[in-house]
């Protein structure tokens, strides 16, 4: 009989503070680059970052801190970008 993440997750939590439930759970799913950052350091110090991370992909997650990696539209990304168009460089050119 295989034991599936829920029931491991339930068993250690019961006897530690994880991040994702000692915080508010907006906080994994912030729109906020620096509450993405933030969340994504407090998982560093989980026991279950590995499993965490494991259960996400396989459910195929789309959204929201998972094991400490960001998923957007499914996919893990490096950086959440901030809302709205990048800046334009202020170089100007000489006519």
């Amino acid at each position: 009989m295989s034991v599936s993440f829920l029931d491991v997750f339930n068993e250690v939590a019961s006897s530690q503070d994880l991040p994702c439930r000692s915080y508010a759970p907006e906080l994994f799913f912030a729109e906020s680059p620096a509450d993405v950052e933030y969340a994504k350091s407090l998982c560093s110090t989980c026991p279950l970052q590995a499993e965490c991370l494991a259960g996400a992909l396989e459910r195929s997650e789309p959204w929201g801190v998972w094991g400490g990696q960001l998923f957007v539209q499914g996919v893990v990304v490096a950086r959440k970008r901030p809302r709205g168009r990048p800046r334009k460089s202020d170089t100007t050119t000489a006519a």
